[in-house]
C-alpha cells in the first residue's frame, strides 16, 4: 500500500514503521516522451540519513526482480542482483531461510566518492511479494 507524505506525493516504505526505514519517494519524469523514471531513496537508521536521486528507466524493472524472488520462495543459490541505469541504487539478495536485501546508495560517476549499504530481512513468498507489489504501486503513481 503507497502512503502519501505531508504534500500528498506518494512515498513506498520498506522496513517496520519507525525512525530505521528506507523510503522511494518523490517520483517524477524529468523528460518528455521518455521513460526515464526518478525518485528519491533515502536510508534512515541510528547512524543518520543517506539518500541519493536514482535515474532509471521506467523503474529498470525493480517491481519485476522483486516478484521473480517471491516466485522462488523455495530458494536459490548465491546472489541475485538487480541496478538502477546509473548504479545510483544496487540490491542484492540472497535466500538463507529468507529473503536478505542489500540496498546500496552509490555516489554518481565520476566521482563514485562514496558508497552506503544496508540490508532489510524479509519472509520468503507472501511478505516478498507484498513487497513487489508496493514498488509496483509506487512506480506507477507517475504519469507516463
Amino acid at each position: 500500500m503507497i502512503d502519501y507524505d505531508d504534500s500528498g506525493r506518494p512515498v513506498a516504505r520498506i522496513g517496520v514503521p519507525g525512525p530505521d526505514h528506507l523510503r522511494f519517494s518523490e517520483p517524477a519524469r524529468p523528460y518528455e516522451n521518455e521513460p526515464t523514471l526518478e525518485f528519491l531513496f533515502t536510508a534512515t537508521g541510528p547512524w543518520g540519513c543517506v539518500e541519493t536521486s536514482v535515474e532509471t528507466w521506467d523503474g529498470d524493472g525493480l517491481d519485476t526482480f522483486l516478484a521473480s524472488l517471491a516466485e522462488d520462495f523455495r530458494g536459490w543459490e548465491g546472489a541475485r542482483t538487480w541496478h538502477s541505469l546509473c548504479y545510483d541504487l544496487t540490491l542484492s539478495a540472497e535466500h538463507r531461510g529468507h529473503v536478505f536485501l542489500t540496498w546500496g546508495i552509490h555516489d554518481r560517476a565520476p566521482s563514485e566518492g562514496w558508497h552506503f549499504e544496508t540490508t532489510t530481512v524479509h519472509a520468503a513468498g507472501e511478505d516478498m511479494l507484498h513487497l513487489a507489489a508496493e514498488i509496483r504501486a509506487f512506480l506507477a503513481t507517475v504519469p507516463e
